[in-house]
């Protein structure tokens, strides 16, 4: 009883909070020098503040048991979230970490396990033999803080330990505190919507392939709608960034995942994700992951590459041979100006020239499209336009939905 009054008291102090903090990045070095353009500043850049207001939930975690769910993107001002709790006299009694581990550097899909940080908390990984916290994880937690920087993407699974994370809690009155991140694609709202029967971890809410909303958006949205599981809610708080809009660009200094080592591919990522679930190589095993698109059987373009172990890709697709395809690179003098949507034309165009069509796909692609419909329409030969009239109607009514649940000015206009 004593417990639950004590949840009570500090979600009446989580409804109160009105302050604001957003999580400015410490710099990565890329493994390759960045393109000249790569340093050139935007025309429209959200705010980056250079130390966090810890001011904004320092107050709500004094005197708590908190679990965080963090990696290596979980810094500000150059000074990880663990470091920064900790030197406040924060009692961090668990972190858990999502695919790619705490430092972001195991393969995706890689299985992670339980360890132990180095200040002595226990680390247990939400990508490994289970993918949500136990009881026994949760056992004596007051509070969890949730801090990781996403890009946007449906099948990014970032979202999908969210959404366990917010079950967990709700299942047990955990108040859950989101330090929400601008969303670097967060310009648009683009791509088929998730059909229920496709429903898996790189997927599993009815929402487009690219959402358009912030990790707090999202997950006021998976409370409003009803999407916990048995329609549970969270005791959730979204730590605001100030400033932000949707229509602002955001770069990125930090990767968020291995294999998103620059701006360029974090934009392409939303295109060429897809390739995921075909024979194509999107670069994994090179300087340029999902800068590049390619495999050994399509035609000699005068590009190639040839994919190798790397950190993040230690046996990457096509191993060893030379892949003939296209060099996105080039699109870093451009950059999110040339990303505005969804480009179904390197997919439509890889399949045209594919010498063996019903091999092209694998049995991956409709679980990670989130439908059987963008499969069939390009085996189809559906020109891009086409198949966006395909998906007119369920991105109007999911912007309905979304509408609901923006934090920030959507000042770009969507179609209706």
């Amino acid at each position: 009883m004593r417990k639950r009054i004590i949840r009570l008291g500090i979600l009446a102090l989580l409804q109160l909070l009105t302050v604001a903090s957003c999580h400015a990045q410490r710099e990565a070095t890329p493994n390759e020098q960045p393109h000249p353009r790569d340093r050139t500043p935007p025309t429209e850049l959200a705010p980056q503040p250079a130390a966090v207001d810890t001011a904004a939930y320092l107050p709500l975690l004094r005197g708590k048991h908190i679990a965080l769910v963090a990696n290596h993107t979980s810094s500000a001002g150059g000074q990880h979230l663990i470091d920064r709790l900790l030197a406040h006299g924060v009692h961090i009694r668990a972190i858990f970490t999502p695919e790619h581990g705490l430092k972001g550097l195991a393969d995706a899909g890689e299985l992670v396990g339980n360890s132990v940080h180095q200040r002595g908390i226990r680390i247990y990984s939400l990508y490994g033999e289970r993918k949500h916290p136990t009881d026994a994880q949760l056992e004596g937690i007051d509070l969890v803080v949730y801090d990781l920087q996403d890009v946007g993407v449906r099948c990014y699974t970032y979202l999908s330990t969210l959404q366990h994370m917010m079950e967990a809690c709700a299942a047990r009155g955990i108040p859950l505190v989101v330090l929400d991140r601008p969303n670097p694609n967060g310009h648009y709202v683009d791509g088929p919507v998730l059909e229920p029967r496709y429903r898996s971890f790189v997927g599993m809410q009815p929402v487009p392939w690219v959402h358009g909303m912030t990790t707090g958006e999202y997950a006021q949205m998976l409370n409003g709608e009803g999407w916990l599981r048995d329609s549970m809610q969270c005791p959730l708080t979204v730590i605001r960034c100030p400033g932000y809009t949707h229509a602002a660009e955001f770069t990125l200094s930090i990767p968020p995942s291995p294999n998103l080592r620059n701006q360029n591919a974090v934009y392409l990522y939303a295109s060429l994700a897809l390739f995921e679930g075909t024979g194509i190589s999107v670069g994994r095993g090179t300087g340029s992951p999902f800068e590049l698109i390619g495999s050994p059987t399509q035609p000699k373009t005068g590009f190639s590459f040839t994919p190798r172990p790397t950190p993040g890709a230690k046996n990457p697709p096509h191993r060893g041979r030379e892949c003939h395809g296209l060099d996105l690179r080039k699109l870093r003098d451009s950059a999110r100006h040339s990303v505005a949507r969804l480009n179904l034309a390197y997919l439509i165009g890889m399949h045209r020239n594919s010498p063996r069509k019903d091999k092209f796909f694998t049995r991956f692609f409709d679980q990670l499209a989130g439908t059987s419909r963008l499969r069939k329409s390009i085996e189809a030969g559906e020109s891009e336009a086409q198949i966006r009239e395909g998906w007119t109607e369920e991105l109007k009514a999911f912007r309905h939905i979304r509408r609901k649940y923006l934090l920030y000015p959507d000042t770009k206009q969507e179609p209706e």
